[in-house]
């Protein structure tokens, strides 16, 4: 018997949460969550997402055990942004049957249709701020932090369904050279005379203010982007709590032009690589595991990375990945992913290849007509 409940209780919700160590217990590449951060993403208390929007969080029971999840989502603020009539769904995991996972999708569909609602897209965790995409090609390598993973199946069960491709998000891959081209160097220096352009660190003793310059940032030169959504400012100075326990200062970039800041990258170690020791719990011994384990990390996500409009197609863009592979050769890093580049992205996406970087993953939305 296959049934379909809305989570209400707190073990429902922890059923919802460990669902996917069933999914992915024998798979080398999955990263586990950790369960005090994803009980805390959930509540709808702590995360100021639920200040605007909400989300239904079900759960498939076949025979009384767990078979899948799916999250319902009607994200206001994308639709102030764009009037489209389109609701979304996200954290789906679901075992191998397309059963299960339609009796998911037309549970997610009601919910979005009784607000009324016309489309579904997905998957996204909650926002296109947050983790985004189905995971259809890249799947020989575990994930890096905040980006999704997911089982092969899991294109043939949306599909089936009726959904198609609406956009397709690249995450490219670049390995540390010896040296950096004297050529990157000389541009750089170019660039610095020609523009009168600074790249500067951010100043973490003024970080409440430099995220609010990020925000600004954030708001205008992601503005005309595919699907993008402004943040709020309690969203991203949430964003930038959780960060702050992982980033490095020396590879956060402000890019100012005068005193203005005009551009913004942040690049952030791969803690993936030490998370996944310990198994989605800090405690007792998780938080030993990261610690110990967060001393190997070899590879770097360029998180953000973007210049405002008026700035751009002067190669900014590029003195900010020069400055960011400096410093990361000084650190000993290996690798660095830059992710996720919209496919639609044509700018962007030449500055990576012509900097030596390849897509090596690829991450799909979908959209469907309830």
């Amino acid at each position: 018997m296959l049934t379909v409940q809305t989570v209400e209780t707190k073990s429902q919700l922890k059923k919802f949460i460990k669902f996917p160590w069933r999914i992915y217990r024998n798979d080398p590449n999955w990263v586990p969550p950790l369960i005090m951060d994803r009980m805390a993403f959930l509540d709808r208390k702590k995360n100021p997402f639920f200040r605007h929007s909400e989300a239904q969080l079900l759960l498939a029971e076949r025979d009384g055990e767990p078979a899948g999840r799916i999250a319902a989502v009607h994200y206001t603020r994308h639709l102030e942004t764009y009037q489209d009539g389109r609701g979304f769904f996200g954290f789906f995991e679901c075992v191998d049957d397309h059963q299960v996972a339609s009796a998911l999708f037309n549970a997610a569909s009601r919910f979005l249709a009784g607000r009324g609602l016309t489309w579904i897209r997905g998957p996204m965790n909650f926002t296109i701020n947050d983790e985004v995409g189905l995971l259809v090609d890249g799947f020989n390598t575990p994930p890096v932090i905040m980006m999704t993973y997911n089982p092969p199946y899991y294109e043939g069960l949306i599909t089936q369904y009726g959904f198609e491709k609406v956009q397709d998000l690249y995450a490219y891959k670049i390995v540390a050279p010896e040296a950096i081209p004297n050529r990157l160097e000389r541009a750089f220096k170019l660039l610095q005379e020609k523009h009168e352009i600074r790249i500067r660190n951010i100043d973490m003793k003024d970080f409440e203010a430099e995220v609010d310059r990020i925000h600004e940032i954030h708001m205008k030169a992601w503005a005309g982007n595919w699907g993008a959504v402004p943040l709020t400012r309690s969203e991203i100075r949430k964003i930038a709590k959780d960060l702050k326990m992982i980033i490095d200062p020396d590879l956060v970039f402000m890019l100012e032009a005068g005193k203005e800041p005009v551009g913004v990258s942040v690049t952030i170690p791969d803690v993936n690589q030490a998370i996944k020791y310990a198994n989605g719990r800090l405690f007792p011994f998780g938080l030993f595991k990261i610690l110990w384990h967060k001393r190997r990390i070899d590879a770097v996500r360029v998180l953000i990375m973007g210049v405002l409009k008026e700035y751009r197609f002067r190669a900014l863009d590029a003195a900010m990945y020069y400055k960011t592979m400096e410093v990361s050769l000084e650190k000993g890093y290996k690798w660095g992913e830059m992710s996720w580049i919209l496919e639609s992205n044509t700018p962007m996406r030449r500055v990576l290849e012509r900097a030596g970087a390849h897509i090596y993953k690829t991450y799909r939305v979908y959209d469907r007509e309830i």
